[in-house]
């Protein structure tokens, strides 16, 4: 049986409005999950994103930089969604994490935790993220190659 979007959850993975935005690479699939007061705080990001045109931008982007993205586990506890995830990016490069989502009374996403391993891959994949979206996020959300340069610097 062929499948109208790429299957990207893996078993004991509910496919949900998150799981099949990813598998959309679209910012606006991202949106309709999404608060208006959401907030985004992720191990690529040097400090959180908010609101929900920053955070759909972030979220569809990100969709995009990846070549392929599973969903492999998955936990509810309450409002908060644990989804285990692994990917590829830049080539074949594998970035695995976790991603912790809290929804509203009224079914919307308002929080995201987003973690990604190992670091190198989050380094380049944070650096990807800020030359695609210059000019749509503001700027200071992302690592820079300058960041390495100035903490040299420093020391």
């Amino acid at each position: 049986m062929s499948h109208t979007q790429p299957h990207n959850t893996g078993d004991g993975v509910q496919p949900q409005e998150w799981t099949q935005a990813f598998a959309a690479k679209s910012d606006d699939a991202f949106g309709e999950a999404f608060a208006s007061n959401i907030v985004l705080e992720a191990t690529a990001l040097r400090k959180p994103l908010s609101g929900r045109a920053a955070v759909q931008t972030s979220m569809g982007t990100a969709s995009r930089i990846y070549e392929s993205l599973v969903f492999t586990h998955q936990a509810e506890n309450g409002p908060r969604t644990y989804i285990e995830w692994e990917a590829t990016a830049f080539g074949g490069t594998a970035i695995s994490g976790i991603t912790i989502l809290r929804k509203n009374d009224a079914g919307q996403i308002e929080h995201i935790a987003i973690h990604h391993r190992p670091l190198d891959a989050l380094l380049t994949f944070s650096a990807e993220m800020g030359r695609q979206t210059e000019g749509l996020i503001e700027p200071g959300h992302f690592y820079t190659e300058n960041d390495t340069n100035r903490q040299a610097t420093r020391q």
